[in-house]
């Protein structure tokens, strides 16, 4: 969309032609007087305004956004506790490597400091969640600060960028002038005349250049690339191996626009493979090189294994999972996760996505034939295990059950959320996602609540497809609210909460260890009457032969175009016992 010509812009113009020039389409919200300027702006250029009713849920749709699309999603929010708000939304994108752009409003600029209204240094507060905070003090600087942040927050490891814009530079020139001529009184006394002097000063600093302002433009940002003695090295290592064994992460799908090259790589590198965040489903449900179960077997037995965005964390029991005789590879474009608790042998500092698709250039495939065929047996093992304990009938739902039947059900195209403890652990051995992009869970913090702004982000920048939030009872709280969201926004987002009235990952040690089921109980909620209560469809389900019909039911809904809730009644089970992390 054209906006007509005007003698000037004001600053939320000049941010939002900053935006626009960045290919960016939506922006996620909560209203505040300190950023309308900016989201009418964008409105007017025909950007999409997603409002919703947490701050913390429109920075977790703009992660969303950023994973699927590649484009940095774009965040706005008000000054003081609309930004509070968001802190941990930041801390999960900052972990999780995520690039977007937070949006801060600020008190007027002659007033921060003197108790103006939701007045607080936002700095202290931000800066350790983001790559930079940026404090835009002139209207001509905001243009430039939006596209250094765009740069910045897709540059090497990416991550969360924060501008902060006061109020007085967002609105039109003739209006912030007035308003400072009226603060500065018409009084003759010697204090009124010095008041009035400062105040004109700052005014003529603010606006000063701003008619010069040069038009907003993208910066290229050219990934980073490991260089060639790395991979020639971990050829090396690949073509001595008998046991290789290859593990891709979040970070190497940075670049999402590459999936299908990426997938393309691995099969030819032909090395059989474990998908863990993001990089589920990269190579569909069914892919031959795919592993699933005994992860932590086959890395003690592998002679050479290739870590590709996937640090040394808890998640690999910080590197002892990985035999000290293996040969270790790291490609990694953080050179600090790379090394993290375990030094590999082989660092290839750069994309891992990329590193892949080089190695695939690089080097011939060897079979590995009897070695995928012993990994391949031990995942048909723990499959009919898996059966085997979905049979098990209960006065409720088995959640090994619905899963199994979730996975039958859900449209090939489906992008499935996680949000929870105990039911999306058990999801997770179950559900395969259909391709690439098809997964979104929080990463390595592990926040639960990011399920309905994932979603909404998810929706909003894929719409028409199935779109699934696999929700524990507990994490569900987080979120329920945002069904007015779905709702007003027209986005048929299906959840299917996972009700066995507790925080279940956390009691199973707790009650173990301690005897003691304290802050872990909670109640069989109804929480599709929730749901409905917001204008969506709600569905619950108590026992095992209505979870066919209901989900059938829910796609149907969805497919309509109206969000729904499945409330299922969960049996206790003992299928992830001892599964707690630290």
């Amino acid at each position: 969309m054209n906006v007509p010509a005007r003698a000037t812009l004001h600053g939320g113009d000049r941010v939002a032609d900053a935006l626009q020039a960045h290919g960016v389409r939506e922006i996620f919200t909560l209203c505040g007087g300190h950023i309308s300027p900016i989201l009418s702006a964008c409105k007017a250029r025909g950007l999409r305004i997603v409002d919703m009713r947490d701050e913390a849920t429109a920075v977790f749709a703009a992660d969303a956004a950023a994973r699927l699309t590649g484009i940095p999603g774009v965040a706005a929010v008000t000054a003081g506790p609309g930004i509070t708000n968001t802190i941990t939304a930041l801390k999960n994108a900052q972990l999780a490597q995520s690039p977007l752009l937070l949006i801060g409003g600020a008190a007027p600029t002659a007033l921060q400091g003197r108790g103006a209204l939701q007045d607080i240094d936002q700095r202290p507060l931000v800066a350790p969640h983001v790559k930079r905070f940026i404090k835009v003090t002139r209207v001509r600087e905001l243009g430039p600060a939006v596209a250094e942040a765009m740069a910045l927050a897709q540059q090497g490891v990416p991550g969360p960028v924060f501008v902060e814009t006061p109020v007085d530079l967002l609105y039109d020139e003739a209006s912030i002038r007035q308003w400072y001529a009226d603060a500065a009184g018409k009084g003759s006394s010697l204090p009124e005349r010095a008041l009035r002097w400062y105040l004109q000063r700052h005014v003529r600093r603010m606006f000063d250049g701003s008619a010069d302002a040069t038009p907003a433009a993208a910066r290229a940002v050219l990934p980073p690339r490991a260089g060639d003695a790395a991979l020639r090295a971990a050829a090396a290592a690949l073509a001595k191996a008998e046991r290789p064994l290859l593990v891709i992460g979040s970070q190497a799908l940075v670049l999402s626009q590459e999936a299908d090259r990426l997938a393309a790589a691995v099969t030819a590198l032909g090395l059989p493979v474990y998908l863990s965040g993001m990089a589920r489903g990269l190579l569909g449900r069914e892919h031959p090189l795919q592993q699933r179960h005994a992860r932590r077997h086959a890395l003690r037995e592998a002679d050479c294994v290739l870590l590709a965005g996937v640090p040394c964390d808890f998640r690999l029991d910080y590197g002892r999972h990985v035999r000290r005789s293996a040969t270790l590879i790291a490609a990694n474009r953080s050179a600090r996760d790379a090394k993290l608790n375990r030094k590999p042998d082989i660092a290839a500092i750069g994309d891992a996505g990329l590193f892949l698709q080089d190695l695939a250039a690089a080097v011939t495939a060897r079979e590995h034939g009897a070695w995928i065929d012993t990994l391949r047996r031990r995942d048909a093992a723990r499959e009919a295990e898996i059966d085997s304990q979905a049979a098990a009938r209960g006065e409720h739902v088995n959640p090994l059950a619905f899963f199994r039947t979730l996975e039958r059900l859900a449209a090939s195209d489906a992008l499935l959320v996680a949000d929870g403890g105990d039911f999306v652990g058990t999801a997770s051995y179950v559900l395969h996602p259909r391709g690439p992009l098809a997964w979104l869970d929080p990463g390595a913090f592990g926040t639960l609540g990011v399920g309905a702004g994932f979603a909404i982000g998810a929706a909003t920048v894929r719409p028409g497809r199935e779109t699934w939030i696999v929700w524990g009872d507990g994490a569900c709280g987080y979120g329920l609210a945002e069904f007015d969201t779905f709702v007003r926004h027209g986005l048929p987002v299906i959840a299917v909460v996972g009700n066995d009235a507790g925080w279940t990952q956390i009691a199973r040690e707790q009650v173990k260890m301690l005897k003691d089921d304290v802050a872990t109980v909670l109640a069989r909620t109804d929480y599709h009457a929730v749901a409905a209560g917001f204008g969506a469809e709600g569905l619950v389900v108590r026992h095992a032969d209505e979870v066919e019909p209901a989900l059938r039911r829910a796609q149907q809904l969805a497919a309509g175009g109206r969000p729904v809730l499945v409330n299922v009644w969960l049996d206790r089970t003992e299928f992830r016992e001892g599964s707690l992390s630290m």
